[in-house]
């Protein structure tokens, strides 16, 4: 093909798939499965077959990090990266424990993956239906095929992925930059080196200590906050109560406040809230959103537990069709993750995609973080190159 030519199967491709995402309007899961078809013309076909490989990688975090429930210096995350005709997309699976996935268990499930029957990159719907029907769960697992396998499509296409939704990558909410539990001390060191680089603090409570927690960042700063209970406020009046108080200290938001299958009492809750209440731990897939109407005001969505953005996009426009608020999460992250996460969260309502400012040692270049917004790379692809040397194998 001339260069003419595969300009114009470019233009074509650019211009389908915006209207394409565009074009999720109808709330119902079912008729989100196949609005985005990503293929070319049969003569940009390689007989190159693509090559899945991966390797473990342990993030460093800049302080402890403590939520309710628990406390972690370090989070696991296996690397991936699919090769194809000379060119190399990149993806991760980040390894919270909650998450319930391993190292272990993300490459036995990788091992599992064969790419030797698909042709062409492009056609993610249908390779990424394939990778999901592997087994169940393994979300972060497949998320790394996902990202790698979107990193690899950007990169044939020359073309960033904000750009093929047909998004503006400056439309986007601030970031928040979030602030674990701990000491007064530590809570005010954090939130002083964080206020002149961000619009928005994020601090976890559902603890016993929640209200000394929220006045010792007070002290110091007069941010606007939300607030993340992590499941741990367990009486519902109290947990109303408490969201009177956030919301005179000037809390504009709280995540998962009470126990994720306690659906009831967090629906009486969010019809009363003075605050828009979000599912996280409630949420996971596509197919959880239309229950969890009425129930939250909004979702945050996570690649990780959504098994990467072909599925987040569609969960994007699904849940904005259904009248409910959008926010972009995160796990602790490379700029690997967070630059997919950045490319699809334009338009959104909130964002915490903060996890590669917590870490020391991000093995990527990506997405930026200017004036308390993520902004997206205008590379190709998901916009990330590796910033020091990395051994992958299969």
């Amino acid at each position: 093909m001339n260069s003419i030519s595969m300009n114009k199967e470019r233009r074509h491709f650019i211009k389908s798939t915006a209207i394409a995402a565009a074009a999720f309007t109808v709330p119902s899961v079912a008729s989100y499965s196949n609005n985005i078809i990503f293929s070319f013309n049969k003569q940009n076909k390689s007989s190159s077959k693509m090559k899945l490989s991966w390797t473990p990688y342990n993030l460093q975090l800049k302080h402890t990090f403590t939520i309710s429930g628990f406390s972690r210096t370090t989070t696991p995350v296996v690397l991936t990266k699919i090769e194809y005709d000379g060119l190399v997309g990149y993806g991760e699976a980040s390894l919270p424990p909650y998450l319930g996935e391993s190292q272990a268990s993300v490459i036995d499930f990788l091992k599992r993956v064969d790419l030797s029957g698909f042709s062409d990159p492009t056609h993610i719907e249908e390779i990424v239906h394939y990778v999901d029907s592997i087994a169940i769960n393994n979300t972060a697992a497949k998320a790394s095929v996902d990202i790698a396998l979107h990193d690899l499509a950007g990169k044939i296409i020359n073309s960033p992925w904000y750009k093929m939704y047909g998004f503006d990558k400056t439309d986007v909410p601030d970031t928040t930059f979030t602030i674990g539990i701990d000491t007064d001390e530590v809570v005010r060191e954090k939130t002083l080196e964080a206020e002149d680089m961000f619009n928005i603090l994020k601090v976890k409570v559902g603890g016993p200590d929640d209200k000394r927690m929220i006045s010792a960042i007070r002290s110091v700063t007069d941010l606007p906050l939300s607030v993340d209970a992590n499941q741990g406020w367990t009486d519902r009046l109290q947990a109303l109560d408490m969201i009177y108080w956030l919301k005179e200290q000037d809390v504009v938001m709280v995540e998962q406040p009470m126990p994720k299958n306690d659906l009831d009492s967090i629906a009486r809750l969010t019809e009363v809230s003075p605050l828009p209440i979000f599912a996280d731990e409630s949420l996971q897939r596509l197919s959880d959103i239309e229950r969890l109407k009425g129930v939250f005001s909004g979702i945050n969505i996570k690649l990780m537990k959504c098994t990467g953005m072909n599925e987040a996009i569609k969960m994007r426009n699904l849940a904005k069709a259904l009248g409910m608020k959008v926010m972009m999460g995160c796990m602790t992250e490379t700029s690997c993750a967070i630059s997919a996460a950045s490319q699809l969260y334009s338009g959104m309502d909130f964002a915490d995609l903060d996890g590669a400012l917590l870490i020391s040692n991000d093995c990527f270049d990506g997405a930026t973080l200017k004036n308390g917004k993520i902004i997206a790379s205008d590379l190709p692809g998901i916009g990330v190159t590796p910033n020091r040397e990395l051994s992958f194998s299969r």
